[in-house]
């Protein structure tokens, strides 16, 4: 869930007010069987094999992190609104998860670190981008990963981050970061989409291994 409001109440109040209809997009609430299975699958690939600690930033409803916590991972979930994490903590009743209402920037954490963060559709929303970065790096164990799907949406007025900018703020805390297009796989928006969607992965190097 991204932090932006529309200018005229709180990010979470505006937020809290989406919370109740927000799944009912294909790509947020993954009702739908195929949406559902095409994030699955793209999980799959970008999460680590073995299950480990996973930050899931701006979670919203917790979609996502109900497929990483069915694939085994401890997750813990953060977002700026109560309505929004209230249906996340029963979405996924019964599973190795917390979450916490917090902002994604500086997520309220301590000095707890995670083998995977997870921010889907929150990065352009913010003000400083690099420093959010920065800071989502120094949450990740040596030889962590970060995980971020990102896009840029609108014709007319167009909003968010390409890819190509999100992978020169990554250059210097991770070196190498892979780009992965979204936009030609209509199975994860339940619809075509026309505009540039993508995840950005990235590690942070593990000295050791280095060594």
């Amino acid at each position: 869930m991204a932090n932006q409001s529309d200018g005229t109440t709180s990010p979470r109040v505006d937020w809290d007010a989406r919370a109740a209809a927000f799944d009912e997009e294909p790509d947020h609430g993954l009702r739908d069987p195929d949406v559902r299975a095409a994030w699955a699958d793209r999980l799959r690939a970008w999460l680590p094999d073995r299950p480990g600690d996973l930050l899931d930033l701006g979670c919203g409803t917790g979609s996502l992190s109900l497929l990483a916590a069915e694939r085994g991972h401890r997750v813990t979930g953060v977002d700026l609104s109560p309505a929004m994490i209230d249906r996340a903590r029963a979405k996924l009743a019964g599973h190795d998860a917390v979450f916490l209402v917090g902002d994604a920037a500086a997520p309220p954490v301590g000095e707890e670190r995670f083998d995977t963060v997870l921010v889907r559709h929150v990065l352009w929303t913010l003000p400083d981008p690099g420093r959010a970065l920065r800071r989502w790096c120094g949450l990740l164990r040596p030889g962590g990963r970060l995980v971020l799907v990102e896009g840029v949406w609108g014709a007319v007025s167009p909003v968010g981050i390409p890819a190509d900018l999100l992978t020169a703020l990554l250059a210097p805390l991770t070196g190498h970061a892979r780009v992965e297009r979204l936009s030609d796989d209509p199975r994860l928006w339940g619809r075509p989409v026309e505009d540039e969607r993508y995840a950005v992965l990235a590690a942070v190097p593990d000295p050791a291994a280095a060594g």
